[in-house]
């Protein structure tokens, strides 16, 4: 008995943490780096900008890239090296204000459904199968036709197109947790109906729900640049990448720099977070553990 118990002890010793794991994942190292510096260089806007971002020069405009504007400047000479980077707080902060929201409110919607059954989980089921029966964008748009543009609707829109997707996978996670031992010790002992579903059911389903939560953080990002490009979002004076891509969208012939490089930058922020989300998948999925 006590080499069996030493045994697993040594195995369990063995066995690498979650963090060391992760900082051993090609996908989470290469994405972290790519977002940390999208993330210093939109904390540090102010010190690494050049150029006050709405400043309009009319003697400079459509300047290509060059020593004086890194990025060049635009159709009313405002530096866009600036733009891009005060661009990214906007995005990023659309991004990851959307999904808190989806999350939020997807997760406590599928756990109700997943925990009573019955006619909650058929009414809640119903409502989530309306939802994802549009496309994201189509229902993030239908929102925007609602609520009208500005950035906090589309936060709200992208919010509420990612609800089903939590929905679904918590309500899934819960049915399969709700049977275990645990939680009948638990109402042996009586704990209440939210005492079961929060402390004891919720983390344990959390590992799925952020591994989503990472991947869909790139995706909000990109609809939100979306409906910015569209009108819908921040306004042309505002810098954000979505609205920059519009603004430079006629004039790509003779001042290409416009609109690439608050592309670039979407481009960065997708990439980093989806690597970092299959870091995630990698790292907590069971199935790819050995």
């Amino acid at each position: 008995m006590n080499e069996i118990k030493f045994i697993t002890q040594n195995i369990e010793t063995r066995r690498p943490s979650t963090i060391k794991l992760l900082l051993h994942n090609f996908n989470f190292v290469v994405g972290g780096i790519i977002l940390i510096i999208l993330i210093i260089n939109t904390i540090f806007a102010p010190l690494i900008a050049t150029e006050n971002v709405n400043q309009a020069n009319p003697t400079q405009t459509f300047l290509p890239p060059s020593n004086e504007h890194l990025m060049g400047t635009d159709n009313i000479g405002r530096d866009i090296w600036s733009r891009v980077i005060y661009g990214g707080r906007v995005s990023l902060a659309v991004g990851l204000a959307a999904m808190i929201i989806g999350m939020v409110f997807g997760t406590l919607i599928g756990i109700v459904a997943g925990f009573y059954g019955s006619w909650v989980d058929s009414l809640l089921s119903w409502v989530t199968e309306v939802l994802m029966a549009f496309p994201g964008i189509l229902l993030a748009l239908t929102v925007m036709a609602i609520l009208g543009p500005g950035l906090s609707n589309v936060i709200v829109a992208v919010g509420v197109g990612s609800i089903p997707q939590f929905m679904r996978m918590a309500r899934s996670s819960v049915m399969k947790t709700r049977e275990l031992d645990f939680i009948d010790a638990a109402r042996t002992i009586g704990c209440t109906d939210a005492q079961i579903l929060f402390r004891h059911i919720l983390p344990n389903i959390l590992r799925p729900l952020i591994v989503l939560a990472t991947l869909g953080i790139g995706g909000a990002i990109l609809e939100g640049a979306s409906l910015s490009y569209l009108g819908l979002g921040a306004q042309p004076m505002t810098p954000e990448w979505g609205s920059m891509l519009s603004n430079g969208r006629a004039y790509l012939g003779n001042a290409w720099w416009i609109s690439v490089f608050p592309g670039i930058g979407i481009f960065l922020a997708i990439l980093s977070i989806n690597m970092i989300g299959e870091g995630f998948n990698e790292v907590l999925d069971p199935s790819n553990r050995q």
